[in-house]
């Protein structure tokens, strides 16, 4: 086996945080942030968070589905949703044509949708998925996981898969979703943070 043994454990520690993230996702339960601070938690895993509370979100960055590039850098000043999936989830198939009804019903008001699709280990799978549902937005392709990883302990951070997570205007953290979020339940998470004045 190549590279440093650094890098092997890295890589494998890796692996096994999104083993770890899809199986306590693709069910139809969901955690809350039961025991960390900073955010309020609402029903069904919809979580929020306090402007004065807000950490900034990693600097995920990588290259989309369709051979571009993309970070949640290049969003600041708009509203942007982060949806973590697999085309081998359920649930992710479930939620993605809510996803894309959001994501155009809210272009105009300054909010933009970015995809990091994981645990595909062909893209093909995915870009097919994309296909399938008329998914328009760009997805990173993370298949080891590498930018889920960069989410801080604590935070509004993924722990299942599916996450969608809000990231407001400054580029802080702002609201979590850990299940299939349903059309109805997103606009109700965006709306308050569409809102928001720069602060």
């Amino acid at each position: 086996m190549s590279g440093t043994p650094h890098r092997r454990i890295r890589l494998a520690a890796a692996l096994g945080a999104v083993a770890a993230l899809a199986l306590t996702g693709c069910s139809s339960g969901s955690s809350s942030g039961g025991g960390q601070t900073g955010f309020i938690t609402g029903k069904g895993g919809l979580d929020t968070a306090p402007v004065s509370e807000r950490g900034p979100a990693p600097a995920i960055s990588g290259k989309t589905l369709d051979g571009g590039s993309a970070a949640v850098a290049d969003y600041k000043g708009k509203v942007l949703v982060l949806n973590i999936w697999g085309s081998w989830c359920g649930p992710c198939r479930a939620e993605a044509a809510g996803l894309q009804e959001v994501s155009q019903k809210f272009k105009d008001k300054d909010v933009r949708f970015l995809g990091i699709n994981t645990r595909d280990a062909d893209p093909a799978n995915a870009v097919r998925f994309e296909r399938n549902f008329g998914v328009t937005y760009p997805s990173i392709y993370d298949p080891d996981g590498t930018q889920i990883l960069k989410f801080p302990k604590g935070s509004l951070d993924p722990q299942s898969i599916p996450t969608t997570i809000i990231v407001d205007r400054e580029g802080r953290l702002a609201a979590r979703s850990m299940h299939a979020i349903s059309s109805d339940d997103l606009e109700s998470l965006l709306k308050p943070i569409v809102d928001e004045k720069s602060q």
